[in-house]
């Protein structure tokens, strides 16, 4: 093979090694926002303060106490039918609903849409959007 062929097929691999690569890289890391926001979900109605706090954006830091007691009356806590979907721009739309009682009173929140934002690569949550 000439040098030239040699050349230009280095050339159009790298050409299209870089598209592949760029292609991949739409969202600039960071998993999938609807799953964050799911975990996070789940870890508020276990008041898991780790992962609370591991997910929670930096601008909604100064809530985490809230975020992470919210449930700590509560003798029974669930989450059912929850299903997230990210509908970009920054936000995730859930449906379902947070089951919990109080006392002998069963109360329900039907999740909503939520925030998040990118962090140190990483997807945060930051609170609810209409």
């Amino acid at each position: 093979m000439k040098e030239w062929m040699k050349k230009l097929v280095w050339v159009v691999l790298f050409v299209l090694g870089t598209a592949v690569l760029a292609a991949c890289g739409g969202q600039s890391g960071g998993g999938d926002p609807a799953a964050t926001v799911e975990r996070y979900l789940q870890a508020k109605v276990k008041s898991d303060e780790t992962t609370i706090r591991s997910l929670i954006c930096s601008e909604m830091e100064q809530f985490a106490e809230r975020e992470i007691r919210t449930f700590d009356s509560v003798q029974d806590v669930t989450i059912e039918d929850m299903v997230c979907t990210d509908t970009g721009n920054g936000r995730v739309a859930c449906t379902g609903v947070i089951k919990a009682l109080y006392g002998t009173e069963q109360t329900e929140f039907q999740l909503t849409n939520y925030r998040v934002v990118q962090e140190d690569g990483e997807w945060k949550w930051c609170g609810e959007t209409p």
